[in-house]
């Protein structure tokens, strides 16, 4: 016999080399099921007794019943008669809410992403256990308390039909404007048929942003790592935009009427016109106290929009009608143009704010404290803390925490801590993304350059 036989897969001389399993062509030998060994049920002993450790001294980290002592209750409050004790006492009894629901998050948190972590203990490529974190595909949503997760499809729920009704109602206004407008030739109706017009616009810009932040995310997960969540603020800004320019505009015409001229004379608002802007005012007063309830960005400044709707109307109606009674021609362009810059006045700060917070600004002493007061529930677990920072990338916050460990700490137990950490602030509805590091050390760099 010439030469050697070439060994095929499952040949006899593979099984001579001591690999007997079934191969694939493109992934190499398919994993075989064995009896677990004696070393392998002692690493997952060990494992999980790590884990149970870091649960224990999370979980016993704060004594709740010791905070509820501090608490005022309603009829408590009521008996104070300073204000500014009251105050102190309100803003404590606010501080204990954040601080049991921060300590309600962690305890409800700590069991699933720590059971997440190392689910092959020993290294045989093949899962002994699966967390929460493995089911949910990483989505902290469903490893959040019942009641939190009730509050938030609460809140989506109630942000759709906030933006539903929005569009209908400004549909039906807007028609009813149009209508008054042909009748009546006052400037200020004028300028409050504009505005009904740029509502609806921006009612459907927030409707488009807020499908396009959840169209298609797991599609286009390559293009948006991060997701979508700053086209929302993008939007707003888009709008505030157009609202100041246009409002410029009828500034403009409120300007051209004042200057001297030939004679002009107050004219009354037709039925019609009056009915529109009453119409107005009902229906967004009733929509504004509505939305104030939601607490989502989108529909905050839909709340806004709704509020300023109510103030613009019912001066739009009243210039016009005292103008007429009074006499007096200029009551109605003078009254356009002090309107007109209220909404300009208006619509900067929101447009400003968005500004800011797009360009990285830090986020408010109330959040960085909650962020602090989360970061301490990890006392049991770490040194101390080297940094929290904070900042807005949008409406959402991304926080970095850089935490002092023991130099001499297992890699495991860095690792858990750590991440554990950073799934507990993701967790929290105003962090959209955390990133936390570890040290050894106070006195070295900050971790990022400065240039």
């Amino acid at each position: 016999m010439v030469g050697r036989r070439n060994r095929g897969f499952g040949s006899q001389d593979s099984k001579r080399d001591g690999d007997d399993r079934p191969r694939d062509l493109e992934n190499g030998p398919k994993p075989r099921h064995r009896i677990p060994r004696f070393r392998d049920i002692a690493n997952i002993a060990i494992a999980d007794r790590r884990k149970e450790d870091l649960k224990k001294q999370l979980k016993e980290g704060v004594d709740r019943d010791g905070l509820e002592k501090y608490r005022k209750s309603d009829e408590q409050l009521k008996e104070i008669k300073n204000k500014k004790v009251r105050k102190f006492y309100e803003t404590q009894n606010e501080r204990l809410n954040v601080w049991l629901e921060i300590d309600s998050l962690v305890m409800a948190m700590a069991d699933d992403v720590l059971d997440s972590m190392n689910p092959d203990a020993d290294h045989d490529g093949v899962h002994e256990r699966s967390g929460a974190l493995q089911g949910s595909g990483d989505n902290i949503e469903e490893i959040l308390p019942e009641e939190e997760r009730s509050k938030g499809r609460k809140a989506k729920r109630n942000a759709r039909w906030a933006i539903n009704v929005n569009i209908i109602a400004n549909v039906l206004l807007l028609v009813a404007k149009i209508v008054a407008a042909f009748s009546s030739s006052s400037l200020s109706l004028i300028a409050s048929l504009a505005d009904s017009a740029l509502d609806l616009l921006c009612t459907l810009i927030v409707y488009t942003t807020n499908r396009l932040v959840e169209w298609r995310l797991k599609s286009l997960k390559k293009r948006f790592p991060v997701g979508r969540k700053r086209l929302e603020p993008l939007g707003i800004l888009v709008f505030s935009i157009i609202m100041i320019v246009s409002f410029m505009q009828i500034l403009k015409e409120s300007v051209e009427k004042l200057l001297p001229g030939e004679k002009k004379e107050a004219q009354a608002l037709p039925a019609v016109a009056v009915g529109a802007l009453l119409a107005t005012i009902i229906v967004k007063g009733i929509i504004w106290f509505g939305c104030i309830r939601v607490k989502t960005t989108q529909v905050q400044a839909l709340a806004q929009d709704c509020k300023t709707d109510v103030i613009f109307n019912t001066l739009s109606l009243l210039f016009p009608f005292i103008g007429h009674k009074a006499n007096i021609w200029w009551f109605d362009p003078a009254g356009a143009g002090l309107l007109s810059l209220f909404i300009i006045y208006d619509w900067g700060q929101t447009c400003f704010e968005n500004v800011t917070r797009l360009s990285g600004s830090a986020v408010d002493e109330a959040l960085q404290k909650k962020l602090t007061y989360l970061a301490y529930r990890f006392s049991p677990l770490v040194g101390g803390f080297k940094s929290l920072t904070a900042y807005h990338a949008g409406d959402g916050v991304w926080a970095e925490i850089d935490v002092l460990l023991d130099e001499k700490m297992p890699l495991h137990r860095a690792h858990d801590i750590a991440e554990t950490l950073q799934y507990c602030c993701e967790g929290l509805d105003e962090v959209d993304r955390a990133f936390v590091t570890t040290d050894y050390t106070s006195q070295g760099p900050t971790g990022h350059t400065s240039d």
